[in-house]
């Protein structure tokens, strides 16, 4: 990966939707070749997607929460199992395996506290393997921009 690479991988973070004249033109190459370079980087998975970005609030989410999991057994059947369930749970959206003192940490958004609670019980803590769950609310995103750094 070069350095017109890398510059690529920027400018589509800042702007999913740039045209392929733009990112060219950024790039000081022909329009063909920076095609090109943009498919490849998605074929070899530098790019996993394109996406909008949503405001939780503009859909009524007021709540987003990070939430420690435990399992007691670290059997490999039960954390596939959870893993596949996590993946059922819109409201999840992102879930990591983690070190440490949990096992999984996950951010999910609710409507409101309510909603969250009943997250919580009726999907979450009824997943195979779990034991506790602790959850930490955000009072406001301080940065959430999400771009990997490339340069």
């Amino acid at each position: 990966m070069d350095k017109r690479d890398r510059t690529l991988l920027d400018l589509l973070q800042q702007d999913g939707r740039a045209t392929n004249a733009s990112l060219a033109q950024a790039i000081h190459m022909a329009e063909a070749p920076t095609w090109r370079r943009v498919r490849r980087l998605e074929s070899l998975g530098a790019i996993r997607g394109y996406r909008a970005v949503v405001d939780p609030a503009a859909l009524g989410y007021e709540v987003t929460a990070f939430v420690h999991v435990r399992f007691d057994s670290h059997d490999p059947a039960l954390q596939q199992a959870f893993e596949a369930g996590v993946q059922e749970i819109p409201h999840v959206l992102w879930c990591h395996n983690v070190s440490g003192a949990t096992d999984f940490l996950l951010c999910v958004v609710a409507r409101n506290l309510r909603e969250y609670g009943e997250l919580i019980s009726a999907r979450i803590r009824a997943l195979r393997g779990v034991t506790s769950i602790e959850s930490s609310f955000s009072l406001k995103a301080v940065k959430e921009n999400g771009a990997v750094p490339a340069a």
